[in-house]
């Protein structure tokens, strides 16, 4: 037989974003609920990713205060410019000395147990092998939940972090599909390399290679993502990826993405020499990211709440159209969603008319509307007509290389998290010091937080 049960709060999804709003929610005394449908937080998310520093510097205290299991700290961007499997230029003008790092790698799965792991010490409940297949919906408001169970899950504010492909919004009638032109298929290659490999080969960075589409070693440029090897402790990540829809047209991406990556190791001299000879493949994988979903009106002006429910993280869109790196703004969405739930349960009123806080909240934030905003990728498209190499050049220094920092470390989103951080907190830069201090003297002990399920 069914079981109903009720509680204040409902997050769907423990990936990145759903465990910092139930922490959040539970620190305040409201009675939470997390329900993850994998067996383990993090398993159905994409296998490794690197996190920009900033969403460490202005997201949750406890993550900046904390030991999260970070893989290796970046250092180093180095874009790689390929003619002929040549690399005929390098940029590596995007970098800072250690401790300092642009950025953390991290694999997926023991990154979010770990952050599962928090809320459930703050007092929220996990619910594992769960799905919640359709809200529940009383008059246009959502009530609650019904699990792959037949069980009713209600609650006053539901969260939903389910990601890109997660339903219940679209059920409750506030969304719809992303476009498949806002969407990037990803296909990542696992190769395990001893550390001292990674450690002279890349050391503490991460390369992306670049080339004109003749080359035939990834996606046409602004329809996807440059290969790029991302570096861990004991392994690295190449990786591609290809919008669902390219120049018009739908691309056989299971075909393409393999090929691109199979030329590239048969055609780049430093693939053959530098690296090959010291990996062996572990395992391949796919995911799926709304990257271009601020960039298109019609996503980007979709709704993000609703009668009882917040909607946080890929679900809401909030995908970097740059650079594909969607944590922060998961981290971010997730404490202003929870402010508001909060409120929302200590007021007894979770209609729209409290919870439209949640996006006047979004629009103010420093980076969110900022990063979904950034054409940079986009315009890329310019030099597939114009095939100038110097082109690209310019542009790929201005996006993965040292207009970065203009951009998007020392531009006007920093800028203006600082007044913010610096204002709540005046000593906000010592911690900051302190955080990249202890998360480099972890990595190179090897040290971190124990995790629930390894």
């Amino acid at each position: 037989m069914a079981a109903v049960e009720t509680c204040d709060v409902v997050v769907v999804g423990a990936g990145f974003g759903g465990p910092v709003a139930a922490r959040r929610c539970a620190e305040a005394g409201l009675e939470t609920i997390i329900l993850e449908r994998s067996r383990v937080p993090g398993e159905k998310v994409v296998s490794g990713l690197v996190i920009p520093f900033y969403g460490f510097t202005f997201g949750p205290d406890f993550i900046r205060e904390g030991n999260p299991p970070i893989e290796r700290p970046i250092c180093r961007v180095v874009n790689r410019f390929i003619r002929g499997g040549e690399i005929y230029a390098t940029d590596s003008t995007l970098r800072v000395p250690k401790p300092l790092a642009l950025g953390y790698s991290a694999y997926c799965k023991p990154f979010c147990t770990w952050l599962a792991d928090r809320a459930v010490e703050a007092g929220a409940e996990l619910r594992t092998s769960t799905t919640a297949v359709e809200p529940i919906l009383e008059k246009g408001a959502v009530k609650g939940v019904i699990t792959d169970r037949g069980d009713e899950i209600r609650c006053r504010v539901l969260i939903d972090a389910g990601g890109t492909q997660n339903r219940l919004a679209i059920q409750a009638g506030l969304r719809r599909k992303y476009l498949p032109e806002a969407l990037e298929l990803y296909m990542l290659w696992d190769f395990e390399m001893a550390k001292e490999d990674v450690d002279q080969t890349f050391g503490l960075s991460m390369e992306f290679f670049h080339a004109l589409p003749e080359e035939g070693i990834g996606a046409p440029l602004g329809y996807g993502s440059t290969l790029y090897i991302f570096t861990y402790r004991e392994s690295i990540h190449p990786g591609l990826g290809q919008f669902l829809v390219t120049r018009g047209e739908i691309p056989n991406l299971a075909k393409l993405l393999p090929q691109y990556f199979e030329n590239f190791q048969n055609k780049v001299t430093r693939w053959k020499r530098d690296i090959a000879p010291k990996v062996k493949l572990r395992a391949t994988t796919w995911d799926v990211c709304p990257i271009y979903a601020g960039l298109i009106p019609e996503t980007r002006n979709m709704p993000i709440f609703g009668d009882g429910i917040l909607i946080i993280g890929d679900a809401a869109g909030f995908e970097a159209s740059a650079f594909g790196d969607g944590v922060p703004s998961a981290w971010f969405s997730a404490e202003l969603a929870a402010e508001v739930a909060v409120e929302a349960v200590r007021r007894g009123d979770s209609s729209p008319s409290v919870l439209r806080e949640y996006e006047k909240k979004v629009r103010e934030h420093p980076y969110i509307t900022w990063i979904i905003t950034d054409w940079r990728r986009w315009d890329l498209r310019k030099v597939l007509v114009s095939g100038d190499e110097r082109e690209l050049r310019r542009m790929i220094r201005d996006h993965w290389g040292v207009g970065a920092f203009r951009y998007r470390y020392s531009g006007r989103p920093l800028a203006k998290a600082v007044r913010e951080a610096l204002r709540r907190d005046p000593h906000a830069p010592l911690k900051w010091m302190e955080m990249f201090t202890r998360y480099f003297r972890n990595w190179e002990e090897n040290r971190f937080d124990p995790l629930s399920v390894s």
